[in-house]
Order: C-alpha cells, then sequence, then structure tokens
C-alpha cells in the first residue's frame, strides 16, 4: 500500500471515529499532495510525500515559534498535536550520527573539501538518505562538516 493510500485510510478511520483534529490534519496533507499532483500533472511517489510531509512539519514549527512569542499556548498545543499526527506517516528516521557517516563517505568519495562543494554533496547523499531525514538537517550537517 502505498503512503499515500495509508494517509487515505487513515481518513477515513477518522470520519468513522468522528476525530475533528485527525481529520482535520489529514485532509490538509492530502490537500498539499493534491496541489503538487495537479501542478506537476504527475502521481507523487512516497519519496515525494515523505518530503511534503516534511514541510508540513516545517510549517508547524514555525507556527509554534509564532505563538511562543505571542504566548499562545492554545496554539503551540495545537501545532504541536499536529506534529505528533503528520510523524506517523514518515518512515524512522536517520540520527545525526548516521547522517554524519554517510556524509563523510561522500566527501571522501567526491574529493570534497570546501563549503563550496556543498551542492555536490548534498546531490550525492540525498538519494542515499532518501527523506529518512529533513533536507534542512541533512545540509546543516553538510555544511558543519565542509567547514571543520
Amino acid at each position: 500500500m502505498s503512503l499515500k493510500d495509508q494517509i487515505s485510510e487513515t481518513l477515513k478511520i477518522a470520519m468513522k471515529e468522528n476525530n475533528n483534529e485527525l481529520r482535520r490534519v489529514i485532509r490538509t496533507i492530502l490537500a498539499s499532495i493534491k496541489n503538487i499532483e495537479i501542478d506537476n500533472r504527475a502521481i507523487l511517489t512516497d519519496q515525494e510525500i515523505i518530503s511534503i510531509l516534511h514541510k508540513e512539519i516545517k510549517i508547524r514549527n514555525e507556527s509554534i515559534e509564532g505563538a511562543q512569542k505571542n504566548n499562545r499556548q492554545d496554539l503551540i498545543d495545537e501545532a504541536l498535536a499536529d506534529i505528533n499526527i503528520i510523524n506517523q506517516f514518515i518512515p524512522a528516521g536517520l540520527s545525526d550520527e548516521e547522517i554524519k557517516v554517510i556524509t563523510r563517505e561522500s566527501i571522501a568519495k567526491l574529493g570534497s573539501k570546501n563549503p563550496s562543494d556543498m551542492g555536490k554533496v548534498m546531490k550525492d547523499i540525498l538519494p542515499i538518505i532518501n527523506g529518512r531525514a529533513p533536507n534542512s538537517k541533512v545540509s546543516q550537517i553538510v555544511k558543519e562538516l565542509l567547514t571543520t
């Protein structure tokens, strides 16, 4: 079963159980997926859907930051609950140490030595990481290893 099918099945369950919070989050995810499929005129792969899920989490994290500045605990709680729901569909991620191992191997293979090689390294390791870590975290680790 594809990831999109799993998300759709979860929506059906949420509707049967009358779980409004779960239903709202799943509908938002499915709308994001559908919008990108329409824009690209193609069905998304599981990998592309995982990337969308990471973007949705990033949006929620930005909302949390804004809510903290405005002292809005209700919005923080809602965003955290949304993140927990979205995380159910993301496969187990790589630890920072695992990402560093992959990055070091790529740097050695490509002979990269400075931050200007970051693009080459990212292009090499993103298919290996395959959505098991947010691109922002991967980018941060690559930058760190290329500057040391």
